[in-house]
């Protein structure tokens, strides 16, 4: 089967290399790019933890060189794929989420003081699901410190726009209902909204295909979980 994966890079060549190892093809098209500053200038000494909701948190440390102030903080990672790029950064103190950023709050509570020091919160620029209310409710403080940027795409490639008009796309792979936006305004202004009406979409969460089927396109499949193992189990591998 032949499907699309819409993530940013590297994890779009992750994923694909996947696919193609249960003997799929993939095509790759992120449809946003992650944009780094040059420098950061990070407020380490007073906080007691990390809020780590992206890899690309993480990316952006790994960037400038992971400070010693960074590395004796814990981390509050937002799913297992982020817990193993911290290991690998150096973090030795690593709690671990269920997948989206609201499991990370009963993770806060069991595992830091609100009294202790700020939590820092290393986000992108876009924060599509916001747990600060929620820790500010249970007394802590959050810093949310943008480390990066989402760029979303200003177009398809023509090689996606004649594969989703002659129907050559099995299924298309939606891990944000950002990235579910963007392609909804893409196909769009490409007039394949019919077209890609009809290719099943495979969503790690309720919210992205929630935001598919507003925009027209309901042949949606939701992961139990959000977790690539489990998107790509939904799809059979």
């Amino acid at each position: 089967m032949r499907f699309l994966v819409t993530r940013p890079e590297p994890d779009a060549a992750k994923l694909a290399g996947r696919l193609e190892a249960k003997g799929h093809e993939a095509v790759v098209e992120p449809l946003l790019s992650i944009v780094y500053p040059d420098r950061l200038d990070l407020p380490f000494d007073g906080a007691q933890a990390l809020i780590v909701t992206s890899r690309n948190g993480l990316r952006a440390l790994a960037r400038v060189g992971v400070p010693e102030a960074a590395l004796r903080l814990p981390v509050l990672a937002v799913g297992e794929a982020t817990a193993a790029l911290a290991r690998d950064l150096g973090f030795s103190t690593i709690h671990t989420g269920r997948g989206t950023a609201a499991d990370l709050v009963p993770v806060a509570e069991g595992h830091c003081d609100p009294q202790a020091g700020p939590l820092l919160h290393l986000a992108g620029a876009h924060v599509a699901s916001n747990m600060k209310p929620a820790l500010l409710q249970r007394g802590f403080e959050v810093r949310q410190e943008t480390v990066y940027e989402a760029v979303a795409a200003t177009e398809l490639s023509e090689a996606v726009q004649e594969d989703i008009r002659a129907g050559r796309l099995h299924g298309i792979l939606f891990m944000s209902p950002r990235t579910a936006a963007v392609f909804l305004d893409l196909v769009a202004a490409h007039d394949l909204l019919e077209p890609a009406s009809r290719i099943a979409c495979f969503c790690l969460s309720d919210a992205i295909a929630a935001k598919l089927a507003a925009g027209g396109i309901r042949r949606v499949a939701i992961s139990g979980t959000p977790r690539e193992d489990d998107l790509l189990t939904l799809i059979g591998c």
